[in-house]
């Protein structure tokens, strides 16, 4: 594992070939309104540097609460983008442009959701950024490093536009080379957590908010080969859950913010009993009810949901369901919920499945678009 190459892994060399459009092709599909009504624009990102080619930073829209995506624009300037947040007026969208070995992140202007303008990119000061995340304070974009396994701080100037990194942390591994993969801040925005997959490990840091300077506050190691890769926090601040890439696991960790403590409690299964082959955990949500945690799991290619309780300190796996496609990276849930949308990254496709409010379980695919190297949604 040490050396690991991220697109090694991920296994974007090879991929199968593409599922079915609906709807027009991007650079034909006519143009979507300016409305941020919830739920009707979402954000595409795949890889243009990995065969087969995607395109980048992709528009697409829905009608109303129809689920289904339907082409929109391909925004130019935006290669291989991989993650996105915005800021908190809605202005602004940040993206990862995942380049090996130099990467950047791009700023662009969403005033129109519809219709993205390339503000400017920075470097990441790292290799292949594959994370990022907007400061509660509003004062800078954190992204995570995957390939020289770093965290860097990058401030938002006037206008929402990045300037150059005011501080890079470089985590090391012990038995692997370090691999950041996420990083985010805590609910009371005190704190900045960092998954590295590399080093088995979770870092805590404190944000100094006037200078841009992180500072190691706490290091949490779980067990060699986990492969943590994202966490998610618990409505309630107090617990969060660890989607481990390189174990078929969810790790359920109490979270201090007072002291800035994170503690592993329990390790549950993402897979049912007597899985075998590949079985590599991608992306992680919870509920805003609270009442269910959704991991993706690539390999057998599904959903597993988990109910949740004991206050969010117990998962149980209750299912697991076709993703409809395959390798799947990342899921989004609509804004209300009633639907997942999968990053299916070696089939090329985005699938949408209804999610039963009551129960947390995903029916059966109900539609998918074609996006080559596809990576992740985020919705506007």
């Amino acid at each position: 594992m040490a050396g690991l190459s991220r697109r090694t892994f991920l296994g974007a060399t090879g991929a199968a070939g593409l599922g079915t459009v609906l709807g027009a092709q991007f650079a034909s599909a006519a143009p979507l309104g300016c409305s941020r009504a919830a739920g009707t624009t979402a954000y595409v990102g795949s890889y243009t540097s990995t065969p087969p080619a995607g395109h980048g930073l992709d528009v697409v829209g829905r009608s109303g609460t129809a689920p289904a995506l339907t082409p929109v624009r391909t925004v130019a300037g935006v290669p291989d983008a991989s993650w996105f947040d915005r800021s908190r007026d809605g202005r602004t969208l940040y993206v990862t442009n995942e380049g090996d070995p130099n990467g950047a992140i791009s700023a662009l202007d969403v005033t129109t959701a519809a219709s993205p303008k390339l503000l400017n990119s920075v470097s990441s000061k790292g290799s292949a950024p594959t994370h990022l995340s907007v400061h509660s304070s509003q004062k800078y974009v954190l992204a995570a490093n995957y390939g020289s396994g770093s965290v860097v701080v990058l401030p938002i100037l006037a206008g929402g536009k990045l300037g150059p990194a005011t501080d890079v942390q470089q985590h090391t591994g012990a038995e692997r080379d370090a691999h950041a993969h996420q990083v985010v801040n805590d609910p009371t925005g005190q704190w900045v957590l960092s998954v590295d997959l590399g080093a088995d490990s979770v870092y805590v840091y404190s944000l100094d908010t006037g200078r841009g300077k992180l500072a190691l506050h706490q290091q949490v190691t779980l067990p060699s080969g986990a492969g943590p890769r994202h966490l998610v926090f618990h409505p309630n601040g107090r617990y969060a859950y660890l989607a481990q890439e390189l174990r078929p696991e969810i790790t359920v960790l109490s979270w201090d913010a007072a002291a800035g403590k994170l503690t592993p409690l329990a390790v549950v299964p993402a897979v049912p009993p007597g899985s075998t082959g590949d079985l590599f955990p991608g992306e992680i949500a919870v509920s805003q009810d609270a009442k269910f945690v959704h991991a993706t799991v690539r390999g057998p290619n599904t959903i597993a949901t988990f109910s949740v309780s004991g206050g969010g300190t117990t998962l149980k796996l209750v299912s697991s369901v076709d993703t409809g496609g395959n390798w799947p990276r990342h899921l989004a849930l609509s804004p209300d919920e009633r639907w997942f949308y999968v990053a299916n990254q070696r089939s090329g496709t985005v699938t949408w499945l209804p999610r039963d409010p009551t129960t947390g379980r995903p029916g059966v695919v109900a539609g998918s678009l074609a996006v080559p190297s596809v990576n992740s949604v985020f919705f506007a």
